[in-house]
């Protein structure tokens, strides 16, 4: 292995560590969404300082092998893809951390009726699975496992888009609780976004292993 290679398999390891990292904030996210646990709230603060910092890590080692090495062909796609990759796991770390927020901020957790009508511990487990996907795609160099987190995420984007007949049915049904309520929306919301990103890394593998880019033609085909 010449050091070129050495060096990108360290780049490959460092996105996986701070992917993990990522994962757990999510299902950190998530148990706070159930439980209200103000200690994972501050756990989670600590990993959101820790993945930030590791973006930044992660970008520098980028560009140096850009500048030092000059990559070609799969070399290039890798750091390139790689560059994106890294964004997008902060931005979804971004959202996790804001939900862990909401739940501080407001001093109580979501509702229970809230939670269950909206289908938001589904979404949440969704969007796990589909970075648990990206990762092992990542890791296996597997387009196809890539390709798979397309489809999961029409379950995001179904309940996204059926969340504000939901929660004005809620509000309805009980104005006392109007803040919590769209305190729950913007929960959604946010993990949807999540999901976007998610597919983003998704194509950003695909472009990396089979020089394809996805996201123009995936635009046109849901036009």
């Amino acid at each position: 292995m010449n050091l070129l290679e050495t060096e990108l398999q360290q780049l490959k390891t460092n996105v996986v560590e701070m992917w993990d990292v990522v994962i757990n904030q999510i299902q950190k996210a998530r148990e706070v969404i159930e439980s209200g646990n103000q200690d994972l709230v501050h756990e989670m603060a600590a990993g959101e300082k820790w993945i930030d910092s590791y973006e930044l890590k992660n970008d520098l080692d980028c560009e140096n092998l850009l500048a030092l090495y000059n990559p070609l062909a799969n070399d290039l796609r890798f750091v390139l893809a790689v560059l994106k990759i890294n964004y997008n796991l902060e931005r979804i770390a971004d959202f996790a951390w804001g939900i862990g927020k909401t739940v501080r901020d407001d001093g109580k957790s979501l509702s229970a009726d809230g939670i269950e009508k909206s289908n938001l511990i589904l979404m949440l487990n969704t969007c796990i699975q589909m970075l648990r996907d990206a990762l092992a795609a990542f890791e296996g160099d597997s387009s196809e496992l890539a390709g798979s987190i397309f489809e999961k995420d029409k379950i995001l984007d179904i309940n996204n888009k059926n969340a504000n007949h939901v929660v004005a049915a809620l509000i309805k049904e009980k104005p006392e609780s109007i803040l919590n309520y769209l305190s729950l929306l913007t929960t959604i919301r946010k993990v949807e976004r999540m999901g976007d990103h998610t597919k983003n890394i998704g194509e950003e593998i695909i472009f990396y292993l089979e020089a394809k880019v996805l996201r123009h033609n995936r635009k046109k085909a849901n036009k």
